[in-house]
């Protein structure tokens, strides 16, 4: 029986031990793996909320463009012709042409001529010699012609019209010289006293001079121009028509008076003319009447385009840079040392550049990047790179120098490499915002580089994140 017992009991023990086993719990990997993704996003947005906050900026081409348009008045040498006789008028010139001295202007007869009507284009038979320079036009065009200078299409479209507007006003002088001697009409021709542009409108403003300046010349609400027109009835004493005689020509612009001091030390100015989009450059003065100050362009061509015009809209272009456009925040100073570039050496392998430092008997060398050489030939180099009054040792030489110089240019943090990276920028020009500087420097920046919107809000080789 104890025997018996004693089994039974054992038999109990080991049964229970294994109950005992199997209650055991056991580790739970979804659980661990969630404790470990909650812990980081806790630290991650931690870390966001305390961190600095950096803006980036990417750099990009762009331009400035600063202009001031105005309407211009427009003095130029130019002339009324009265007709010497009564009659009816008829022209031996189209509108708006280049006459010489002697060349037949008009004529005067008793009737109506019923002269030809204007030449067109199309109708003109080219001799072999205008076809020769039309061609030749067309090609240098073509050859020359590059996308960033369009208004070049300008240009060449005035010169072929000027072109063909000569070969019309032959055929037309053959015109009328045919009608008067068919018509059986009495007339009589009158030729030009002087060379120059036959311009069909007058308007009273002929005699104006710098002198005459005023309000009311400036004034488009009372200004009114008579045009001229052929078969009109004339008589002697009266306008024939206008003749423009010189390619001199100004515009004059009213200005304020801030405007006036900021222009006043411009000598000159490229001007855009709205009518035709031509730009041209102007010699610019700015002068002043009473209480009102004017600016004063001077032409020294072109007037053939514009001679039939008083008022033009033009537009002065003071900045028109383009580049790398950078924001102004983004820009900071940094001082560097100044040494002469014939203290630069490179290594022994010549796979880094840098300088002889003097350490007590002898000269080792030293790898520095250099930041930026200037035209007057000095090399800026980082003041972190060397401790207080280094020594450089000219390569080749005794001559010695200590690190003291310093000078400061102007830069930007670029962070390309996810810390920060002072790179110098040669500024070309500005407006309220932003900077256009020099690309394709091989200090500076380039397209699509990024840069710290303020770079007062980093140190140089800080840690950036994106």
């Amino acid at each position: 029986m104890g025997h018996q017992k004693t089994k039974a009991e054992n038999t109990r023990k080991k049964t229970i031990n294994i109950n005992q086993y199997k209650t055991k719990r056991e580790m739970n990997i979804g659980i661990l793996i969630f404790t470990i993704v909650f812990i980081y996003l806790i630290v991650t947005i931690f870390t966001y909320a305390t961190s600095k906050r950096i803006s980036v900026y990417e750099v990009r081409q762009g331009s400035i463009v600063k202009d001031y348009s105005y309407t211009g008045l427009v003095i130029r040498q130019e002339t009324v012709v009265n007709a010497e006789s009564n009659g009816y008028i008829s022209y031996y010139q189209n509108e708006n042409s280049k006459v010489k001295a002697g060349s037949n202007i008009y004529a005067v007869s008793s009737e109506k001529l019923h002269s030809p009507e204007q030449t067109k284009a199309e109708d003109i038979t080219l001799s072999a010699e205008v076809e020769k320079a039309l061609n030749l036009q067309v090609q240098n065009f073509n050859e020359n012609f590059t996308t960033d200078k369009f208004s070049t299409v300008y240009t060449m479209k005035n010169e072929y019209v000027n072109t063909l507007h000569n070969a019309m006003n032959h055929s037309r002088n053959i015109q009328m010289d045919a009608l008067i001697a068919s018509s059986g009409i009495t007339a009589t021709s009158y030729p030009s006293t002087q060379d120059g542009i036959m311009v069909l409108t007058y308007d009273g403003y002929e005699s104006l001079t710098e002198e005459d300046l005023n309000e009311s010349v400036f004034d488009k609400g009372s200004y009114e121009a008579v045009q001229l027109s052929d078969q009109m009835e004339v008589k002697a004493g009266s306008p024939a028509y206008r003749l423009v005689t010189s390619e001199n020509w100004d515009v004059y612009v009213k200005l304020d008076k801030d405007t006036a001091k900021q222009l006043s030390d411009i000598s000159m100015v490229k001007v855009r003319i709205d009518k035709d989009s031509e730009t041209a450059w102007a010699d610019f003065s700015v002068l002043k009447k009473g209480k009102q100050y004017y600016g004063h362009l001077q032409f020294k061509d072109s007037m053939i385009r514009y001679c039939e015009d008083r008022f033009l809209n033009v537009e002065l272009i003071l900045k028109d840079q383009s580049g790398l456009k950078i924001p102004k925040s983004s820009v900071i100073e940094k001082s560097f040392y100044t040494v002469p570039e014939d203290y630069l050496t490179t290594s022994g392998s010549g796979s880094s550049q840098g300088v002889m430092v003097k350490y007590k008997n002898e000269a080792k060398y030293v790898s520095a990047e250099v930041y930026y050489t200037s035209d007057d030939g000095y090399a800026y180099l980082n003041p972190k790179d060397f401790e207080e009054h280094t020594v450089l040792v000219k390569p080749e030489s005794n001559d010695t120098l200590e690190l003291k110089e310093e000078r400061k240019l102007q830069g930007v943090y670029n962070i390309n490499q996810g810390y920060a990276v002072f790179k110098v920028v040669d500024i070309l020009c500005d407006n309220d915002d932003y900077y256009i500087v020099q690309e394709g420097t091989s200090y500076g920046l380039s397209a699509y580089d990024h840069i710290v919107q303020d770079g007062t809000t980093v140190k140089e080789e800080e840690v950036v994140f994106q």
